[in-house]
């Protein structure tokens, strides 16, 4: 998993907790020594799996709240640091349908041997899309957090309907502009 969800995830608890409470997340995950996650570093999935568990038990959040949070905090980070992706983009539909074309080809032209989810579109109208996250890890509450993320950014109030079809590592989204 590329880093620089790690290191976003961490600045998210220092901006939303404090600076406190995410070195005591990195000690409680069993990562405080070793953890020095830099963006463009590549982690095993299941350390961010223990940060988000640590982060619920010192908050009482459930884990998958937290996780959606965290994707809508990340897709407000992305359009920060690469506005480009997000300038020629009509909508909140129109950048969902072509993440894998426009998104995905980028990073991994930067990063090649990234290991993205795949994210299957079906346009059913203008304001209907049916989105199916597909993923070696289980990640689809952050996938249904980015969606939430999209939705606050383009300035559309998104209805979500969620179906999971293998656990969180393949989810389909029926994503109706409200």
């Amino acid at each position: 998993m590329l880093g620089a969800v790690f290191t976003e995830f961490l600045e998210m608890v220092e901006e939303r907790f404090s600076y406190d409470l995410a070195d005591k997340v990195l000690e409680n995950a069993g990562l405080g020594d070793t953890a020095a996650f830099t963006a463009v570093g590549n982690y095993d999935h299941k350390q961010m799996v223990k940060l988000v568990v640590a982060l619920s038990e010192e908050t009482g959040t459930p884990i998958d709240d937290l996780i959606k949070v965290f994707g809508a905090h990340l897709f407000g980070q992305f359009v920060k640091k690469y506005p480009m992706f997000f300038a020629d983009n009509g909508c909140s539909l129109d950048f969902l349908e072509g993440i894998e074309d426009k998104i995905h080809r980028q990073v991994l032209k930067l990063y090649p041997n990234a290991e993205l989810p795949k994210f299957d579109c079906v346009r059913i109208s203008e304001t209907q899309l049916e989105m199916t996250y597909t993923s070696t890890r289980p990640f689809g509450d952050l996938a249904h957090g980015l969606i939430a993320g999209c939705g606050e950014h383009f300035n559309e109030p998104l209805l979500v309907e969620r179906v999971d079809l293998d656990g969180s590592n393949k989810v389909q989204f029926n994503i109706t502009k409200a």
